[in-house]
């Protein structure tokens, strides 16, 4: 009987680890899908309706190593005196992950200051639909959306951090 449960543990941990790639489905002008998350100061967000009446720019996240694009994009924002409501969106798809969910929100609070948990949301449970929306290829490249005050799609770009492409966002603001 023990040999039946590590077998099925073990299988349990393959599939939930289990990454699909996924082209993106994001068109211009459409509404964002709804996406259930939660702040890493531990307030419930739903995606787009709570950020409903601004522009908002999202940086989907899909690995760890998209933090380093990220980080791009803030800096870039921040050194042009951008105005608009950024937030990061750590989105991860698969069993194994939720069942960790407290674990992997509490290391991300380590390497964030308390200030800026609020501009954290993680999305667990609709994080194959994020995925499946905006595409997953080619991970490290954040997925970046700005949300018009209605929370439709205004602007969509996943290849990675440019200059180009953060004049193209402030473009999109403006107009």
């Amino acid at each position: 009987m023990q040999k039946f449960y590590q077998i099925l543990v073990f299988v349990l941990f393959l599939s939930s680890c289990a990454n699909y790639e996924y082209p993106s489905q994001v068109s211009i002008g459409d509404k964002m899908i709804n996406a259930a998350g939660q702040s890493l100061e531990g307030n419930a967000v739903v995606i787009p309706q709570d950020f409903a009446g601004q522009e908002t720019l999202l940086l989907f996240g899909y690995k760890q190593d998209t933090q380093f694009d990220i980080d791009r994009w803030l800096i870039g924002l921040d050194m042009t005196q951008t105005q608009v409501a950024a937030y990061e969106i750590p989105t991860i798809q698969g069993m194994l992950p939720r069942m960790f969910s407290g674990f992997i929100d509490n290391g991300m609070r380590k390497g964030i200051p308390k200030n800026l948990w609020k501009g954290v949301v993680t999305v667990y449970a609709d994080g194959d639909k994020v995925q499946r929306f905006t595409g997953n290829l080619n991970p490290n490249n954040a997925r970046v959306m700005l949300l018009d005050k209605q929370g439709d799609i205004v602007y969509f770009y996943d290849k990675g951090f440019s200059v180009e492409a953060l004049n193209e966002v402030r473009e999109a603001l403006e107009n």
